[in-house]
């Protein structure tokens, strides 16, 4: 019985933490947004400089390996596509799976599991370990709001980069997919390229970019979240840092999935 009533109490307590977070990371999405939009004002607007810097970090330090993951996604689906479609003698069809599954899924996805490894878990320790060293309440004393220094800059500099990554995605896929076919099928670049133009229209492009909006603000916020509520030294850091990775990877695939469900209803 005992045993029982202590299940509960864990159960309990861990519904009330996970609240508590749900609520915390809601009222740091909407402080960040308050500084977006009314930071000026109170003289202290965003600075350019660091939404740039972490534009940098984010988007252009992860352009290469981006692409490399992308293109190596595009020949995948050509390859497991041809092989399930020789069955039905309807190879050249393809292209129609790879257009729609890269532009549709496989771009935001993969960029929002890169970014969520490459960037969430840095921005979960730097903000970690200036808890830990006390540099976010120095800049409370001298009157620097952490939330408008440290948090939008990153939130603002994600929410731009992640899609131009994903349409970066969406391209190398798309050539990566090309030049398989072009190996295994014979297809040219043109009439590959030709073909996929006819086949993706604007909806296409706009879920993937959607997808990866969101993608954005959830790796943003749940790393930013980890971050600020570090405690425990050096070891805290690292179970933060790992904690804001895992929750972002299982969030944008449980995104992912209530997304696709409803856009292609």
């Amino acid at each position: 019985m005992q045993s029982i009533t202590r299940n509960i109490e864990a159960l309990g307590k861990k519904t009330s933490q996970s609240i508590e977070e749900c609520g915390y990371i809601v009222m740091l999405f909407l402080e960040s947004i308050f500084w977006l939009v009314f930071g000026k004002r109170r003289n202290q607007s965003i600075r350019m400089a660091a939404i740039v810097s972490e534009a940098k970090q984010i988007g252009v330090d992860a352009v290469a390996i981006s692409a490399v993951l992308c293109f190596a996604i595009g020949i995948m689906l050509a390859i497991q596509g041809i092989e399930t479609l020789k069955t039905f003698g309807a190879q050249s069809q393809v292209i129609l799976g790879i257009a729609l599954s890269v532009t549709r899924e496989f771009s935001p996805l993969i960029i929002g599991i890169l970014v969520a490894g490459r960037s969430g878990s840095s921005i979960a320790a730097r903000l970690g370990t200036m808890n830990e060293s006390q540099e976010i309440d120095a800049l409370q004393v001298m009157g620097i709001n952490p939330v408008r220094y440290l948090a939008t800059p990153v939130l603002v500099a994600m929410i731009i980069m992640l899609p131009l990554l994903t349409i970066l995605g969406d391209f190398m896929g798309l050539l990566g997919g090309a030049v398989y076919s072009n190996i295994e099928l014979n297809i040219s670049f043109a009439a590959y390229a030709e073909r996929s133009f006819e086949i993706l229209s604007v909806d296409d492009i706009a879920q993937g970019l959607i997808k990866s909006v969101v993608f954005a603000g959830i790796i943003a916020l749940v790393s930013l979240s980890n971050g600020f509520q570090v405690s425990g030294g050096a070891e805290g850091v690292g179970r933060a840092t790992t904690r804001s990775v895992v929750m972002s990877i299982s969030f944008i695939v449980l995104a992912d999935m209530i997304f696709t469900y409803f856009l292609n209803r």
